[in-house]
C-alpha cells in the first residue's frame, strides 16, 4: 500500500487539522497499514481523512474507522471523514456512521460512549 500523504486544511471554524488523503481501498488486509499510519496522527492532533478516491470499503475498514475516531475522542481530538466517495457515503449511511464521521458532523455522543465502554 502506499504511504498516505498528508496536507493542513481548515477542520472547522476553531481549530486546523491534518488532511490524509486515504487509500483507494479501505478492506480486510489494508486496514492494518491505515491503522499502522494514522494512529498515531490521531493521538497528535485533528485528523481529516479523505476519501474522495476510495473505491471499496467493507466491515474492517469501518472497523478502522471507529478506531480511529474512539482513538482521537479518547486523546482529545477530532477525526472525521472528507469527501466520501458514493459507495464510502453510502455505507456509512447504512450502519449509522455517516453523520458522526463524515465532515466532522456532529460530536458523536453515541459513538464517544462506545469508545468509553470499550476502554473500560
Amino acid at each position: 500500500m502506499r504511504h498516505l500523504s498528508s496536507s493542513h486544511s481548515d477542520f472547522d471554524s476553531n481549530s486546523l487539522a491534518t488532511v490524509v488523503c486515504g487509500p483507494e481501498e479501505l478492506v480486510r488486509g489494508t486496514e492494518s497499514e491505515v491503522l499502522a499510519q494514522l494512529l498515531p496522527l490521531v493521538k497528535r492532533g485533528p485528523i481529516a481523512l479523505d476519501l474522495s478516491a476510495a473505491e471499496r470499503i467493507d466491515a474492517a475498514g469501518i472497523a478502522a474507522l471507529i478506531t480511529l475516531y474512539c482513538t482521537a475522542v479518547e486523546s482529545g481530538w477530532k477525526f472525521s471523514i472528507l469527501k466520501p466517495s458514493s459507495q464510502v457515503r453510502t455505507l456509512l449511511r447504512v450502519v449509522g456512521l455517516e453523520p458522526i464521521l463524515v465532515d466532522g458532523a456532529g460530536a458523536g455522543e453515541a459513538l464517544r460512549t462506545c469508545c468509553e465502554l470499550t476502554a473500560a
